[in-house]
């Protein structure tokens, strides 16, 4: 069984901070579940352009309000606690905190705690990261 407390990450290797937002790593690859699971903070005011051309990524909304949009399709979603959306299609999006958002986020295949996104907004392939590292 795995039990981790959200706040005793924060300062640790498991809260990674990018641009005006911040993920607690939850379950990562070492993990051995299957994914990885994450509970990210975005600040208020924030737009975030994503692209997650190696994993799925479906994110459930616990609190805040904002939009995402798809950029293939131009299509725009409001985002509020309750609402949940799948990037089944490695679909390219972004995302607008009007209210600070907290996401709860689960990846496929797991992320391993060390991507960085990429200019393009994606994460590298585990097998790129191992072939970096």
């Amino acid at each position: 069984m795995i039990v981790r407390d959200m706040n005793e990450m924060k300062g640790t290797d498991r809260a990674v901070s990018d641009a005006q937002w911040t993920s607690y790593r939850m379950l990562l690859a070492d993990d051995k579940m299957g994914f990885s699971f994450h509970i990210t903070v975005l600040e208020a005011g924030s737009e975030h352009t994503f692209h997650y051309k190696n994993h799925f990524e479906s994110v459930y909304c616990m609190k805040g309000k904002g939009s995402i949009t798809d950029l293939a399709t131009g299509e725009t979603h409001e985002i509020k606690p309750g609402v949940m959306y799948g990037l089944n299609l490695h679909d390219k999006h972004t995302l607008r905190a009007e209210e600070e958002l907290h996401m709860a986020c689960c990846f496929n295949p797991p992320v391993t705690g060390k991507e960085v996104h990429l200019p393009d907004g994606s994460y590298a392939a585990a097998e790129d990261l191992e072939d970096a590292g």
